[in-house]
């Protein structure tokens, strides 16, 4: 009868054990919310390569973006831009940068810049810091 006993205490330790483990599995404290992206480093990976943010700086591939935001489609001296972009009758705001930036030739088809951006937060940061840079 000893043996029965210590088997069945021991068959409850064991279960209590398993609920422990649960409820300490079921109470793991939440993981922190994701830093948000950060617009300055976004910039300089994805669209530092292809533009500067000062008119003094050499032009690269696509034309500056230094006060972006406010300005006309197409209209910086001395940069070639292409025929939809050059005819283009629209002011860079935030709504039309981020449909610019999620397809921009959705935005004006034939188009060169082949860039996208799927994600609405990278966008956002992207803007958000071309906007301070007014």
């Amino acid at each position: 009868m000893g043996g029965f006993l210590a088997m069945r205490v021991a068959v409850l330790g064991l279960c209590t054990a398993m609920v422990l483990v649960v409820r300490v599995a079921d109470a793991q404290m939440p993981l922190p919310a994701a830093k948000p992206p950060d617009g300055a480093t976004l910039f300089k990976q994805q669209c530092g390569v292809c533009h500067t943010l000062s008119l003094s700086e050499p032009m690269r591939q696509g034309p500056p973006l230094v006060k972006i935001v406010g300005r006309p489609a197409g209209k910086v001296e001395g940069f070639h831009y292409s025929d939809g972009l050059a005819k283009a009758d629209f002011t860079w705001d935030e709504t039309r940068l981020d449909a610019w930036l999620a397809n921009p030739q959705a935005v004006i088809p034939g188009v060169i810049m082949i860039y996208r951006q799927a994600k609405p937060e990278t966008r956002a940061a992207i803007i958000t810091f071309l906007r301070e840079q007014n």
